[in-house]
Formats: C-alpha cells, sequence, structure tokens
C-alpha cells in the first residue's frame, strides 16, 4: 500500500470514528485530521469537504454489501442451499462487527438527511440481486413466485429481521 493510500485509510477510519462520536453535524475536520494524525491540508487533499469524505464512506458500506452479494449463479444447486447460499452472502455482513458499525453511523445519518438516504440507497444493488435470483430460480422452475420482487423483499426482510436490525439496535452484534 502507497504512503498516500495509507493516509486515506487512516483518514477514512478517523473520520468513522469522528462521525460515530459526533454525528455529521458535530464532526469537524480539524478533529478528523487530529484524529488520522495527518495534517489538515493532507485531509483536504483527498477529500475536497466534509460531505465528500462523507459520501465516500457512504461508498465503502455499499461497496462492502454489493461485493458481499456477489455471487456467481449456480444451476446445479439445490434451491434450499442456493437460498441459504445467498442468505449467508447477506448475513455474514449483519454479523460483521466492523460492517455494523459503519453501518450505525451511516443509517443515523440518513434518518436525519432524506436526500442522502436517497444517494445511499442509489448505490445499493442488494435488492435487485434478490429480484434476479428470485426471477432466475423462477424460470428454472425451482422456485414459485408470482412476483419475484415481492418475494425478494420478504426474503430480505427475513434475513434483516433476524440480524440486522437486533443489531442495529442494540449496538452489540450477535452471530449466528
Amino acid at each position: 500500500m502507497s504512503v498516500s493510500d495509507q493516509k486515506k485509510k487512516q483518514i477514512v477510519e478517523a473520520a468513522i470514528a469522528e462521525f460515530q462520536e459526533r454525528g455529521y453535524a458535530g464532526a469537524s475536520m480539524d478533529r478528523i485530521s487530529e484524529r488520522a494524525q495527518v495534517s489538515k491540508r493532507t485531509v483536504y487533499n483527498h477529500f475536497e469537504s466534509k460531505d465528500v469524505l462523507f459520501k465516500a464512506i457512504n461508498q465503502c458500506l455499499a461497496d462492502q454489501v454489493n461485493s458481499a452479494l456477489e455471487l456467481p449463479h449456480d444451476p446445479d444447486l439445490p434451491i434450499r442451499d442456493a437460498l441459504v447460499r445467498l442468505g449467508w452472502a447477506e448475513g455474514e455482513l449483519m454479523i460483521n462487527p466492523c460492517f455494523m458499525s459503519l453501518a450505525r453511523m451511516i443509517m443515523s445519518e440518513t434518518i436525519r438527511d432524506p436526500e442522502l438516504a436517497a444517494d445511499m440507497d442509489s448505490r445499493l444493488t442488494k435488492l435487485s440481486v434478490f429480484t434476479e435470483f428470485m426471477e432466475q430460480a423462477t424460470r428454472e422452475g425451482k422456485l414459485t413466485a408470482g412476483d419475484p420482487s415481492l418475494a425478494a423483499t420478504q426474503f430480505l426482510g427475513l434475513i434483516k429481521s433476524r440480524s440486522f436490525y437486533p443489531n442495529i439496535h442494540s449496538g452489540k452484534v450477535t452471530g449466528r
């Protein structure tokens, strides 16, 4: 990792801690630079504003979610096994303390800012991944789903009800 990449990583980690502790409105670029142990100029060389930095952190979360769900379709896999595999691809994130900490921080800000919530929602592909799975399984005759989009939403809701919501609200992360 280059020195520049290392400094950028330090800034992002410091910003996450700052945003978690003080929220977006209370966070300051001065404290972020202190936490990252870099100059304020270095922070601004990487991120032109607090908003740009926060959006970069949002993108990190979206990238984690989207990459976790990059599962190749296996038509030979029994439907139960395929559903479990897809469910755990999402569920593993929900029991990851680093992911959940980041999700809590971002969620608290999206509640405050509907525009930010819409931006974050546009970055996530997970519902489309679940919908495509349900459509494919229906086409293959492995599932009977009159509305694959609804089936995807319900399946995702089941996962979230057992992992995401309990973990996001408790401040702790519980496993399997």
